[in-house]
């Protein structure tokens, strides 16, 4: 039996106080392992891009490729880590573009390549846990 997927839908106010509210949290815990809270905007924003962005990976793998492979659930948990591994990437590049730009880092001080990919994999399944948790559709259950 083929799934019937339902597309992913949500008002960009919520979208953006959840994540908002995400990056408020993880900037200040950032900041405060950085060295203090003067460091709490930078750290925030650089937050803001893994809630934000790592929801849109998240929206452009349920609504746009999810559908399209085969409802295997080898091949649909393989495929989303893989897009939250490459969206994690593209996510990185912005937090190393804006932490040059805010803060005059030399491009031989950014992180490993990989480390946004890494980052938004662990990111994506802590996200799914608290779903889980709360009974709602998530990676973990096959309904999310």
């Amino acid at each position: 039996m083929t799934p019937s997927w339902q597309a992913f839908r949500e008002p960009l106010r919520r979208t953006l106080l959840r994540t908002g509210l995400i990056a408020l949290v993880g900037g200040t815990a950032l900041s405060r392992w950085w060295g203090g809270l003067d460091r709490w905007p930078l750290a925030t924003i650089l937050v803001f891009w893994f809630s934000f962005g790592g929801h849109w990976v998240e929206v452009g793998f349920l609504n746009g490729l999810r559908p399209r492979l085969p409802p295997l659930r080898v091949v649909q948990i393989g495929s989303r880590i893989g897009v939250w591994f490459v969206g994690g990437i593209a996510i990185g590049l912005g937090v190393a573009l804006s932490a040059l730009w805010l803060t005059g880092l030399r491009a031989n001080q950014w992180p490993a390549w990989w480390l946004g990919g890494v980052a938004l994999i662990a990111v994506e399944l802590v996200a799914h846990l608290v779903l889980q948790l709360r009974g709602q559709p998530s990676f973990y259950n096959g309904r999310g």
